[in-house]
């Protein structure tokens, strides 16, 4: 009997697979969002079908997905959009290739969120928020648990949930994102500086545009 491996599919047929997966993984999330935004448990239930999209490593290799150059310097971030098709409706999966060192302030989403990982680890802090947000331009938080996302450890966001990320290790994250909307859409997320409470807005100081993988 022969093994079929990923090194015996062209390039063509492997993204064909690849596409076929991702497709289907949508399709599933679609009907677990189809009465609105997820709660805790239709998130767990999200999170269980796209760690089994992660489990097919042979569809989403560092070849096809390469980590950001040793010269962009410590942190540095490159981020797929897996279903650039879909544009500014609906659902938005990435796959994000970041470097060691990469740290962020802490931020929500404005949107539900799952990241699963193929590779590589990111410290999540998970903070809540204490003041009665009566002030746009200030926030109190306080940390409240920390979790390390990596293979089999995954983690999920409702809209409000704030975060920080550490990347840590050697080795550069390969993690899904998912979220309810792309992330070029949420302009309405914030940055909180957890030392002086400055609120920003995240999209307007912080982000870079993804990558579309056809």
């Amino acid at each position: 009997m022969t093994t079929t491996t990923a090194h015996s599919f062209t390039p063509t047929v492997l993204a064909e697979r690849r596409r076929q997966a991702v497709d289907a993984v949508l399709a599933d999330v679609r009907r677990l969002t189809a009465q609105g935004t997820p709660d805790r448990a239709a998130l767990s239930a999200i999170t269980a079908r796209l760690e089994q999209l992660a489990a097919h490593k042979d569809l989403f290799s560092r070849t096809d997905f390469p980590p950001p150059d040793e010269t962009a310097g410590v942190g540095a971030s490159t981020r797929y959009r897996l279903n650039p098709e879909d544009g500014d409706g609906g659902l938005a999966l990435y796959l994000n290739s970041i470097n060691p060192g990469k740290t962020t302030a802490p931020h929500d989403h404005t949107t539900w969120a799952v990241i699963v990982a193929v590779e590589g680890q990111e410290v999540n802090r998970l903070y809540e928020r204490t003041d009665d947000r009566s002030d746009p331009a200030r926030a109190r938080i306080h940390l409240a648990q920390e979790f390390t996302v990596r293979p089999g450890a995954s983690i999920a966001f409702l809209p409000d949930d704030i975060h920080s990320i550490a990347v840590v290790g050697t080795e550069p994250t390969l993690h899904f994102h998912l979220y309810g909307q792309p992330l070029e859409t949420l302009t309405g997320r914030v940055a909180i500086d957890p030392d002086t409470g400055e609120v920003k807005n995240y999209n307007a100081a912080y982000f870079r545009p993804s990558v579309a993988v056809a």
